[in-house]
């Protein structure tokens, strides 16, 4: 599942934004990220930060950083091993932003598919980048 749009920023703000995951209950558009638990205010390659969750019920998930090209591209794993992945490129008047939930290496990927996540997260992946959108602005 695969979305882009494009934002009235560069990619070194774009990406400030998406490595923090301090912040990043102020993108998430499925409503389930409330906050980090753990995590650095900067991540790299091969850090893990916890987060608080919330489907129904309360939860907490470590994710990894398995994807990393500094002002680029970033993606996280979680337990799971699906990968929320977000790619950058500079465009005329912002930066395209390309996010994609890929769960094709996940164990649980049949699962995901008979339970319908994946309109659940087309859905999550539209409203993450009309958030980006309105911290970003559009171009002109």
């Amino acid at each position: 599942m695969t979305a882009s749009t494009v934002v009235a920023a560069p990619p070194a703000e774009v990406f400030a934004l998406l490595a923090n995951p301090h912040r990043h209950h102020e993108f998430d558009g499925s409503g389930t990220v409330r906050g980090a638990t753990s995590g650095p205010e900067r991540l790299a390659l091969g850090d893990r930060f916890g987060m608080d969750m919330k489907i129904k019920l309360p939860y907490r998930i470590t994710n990894r950083v398995v994807e990393f090209e500094q002002d680029r591209l970033i993606g996280w794993c979680h337990p799971a091993r699906a990968i929320w992945r977000y790619e950058l490129q500079p465009v005329d008047g912002g930066t395209r932003i390309t996010e994609t939930f890929d769960y094709a290496g996940s164990p649980v990927a049949k699962g995901i598919e008979l339970l319908g996540m994946q309109k659940n997260n087309a859905k999550s992946i539209r409203d993450t980048l009309r958030r980006l959108v309105t911290i970003f602005g559009s171009p002109a």
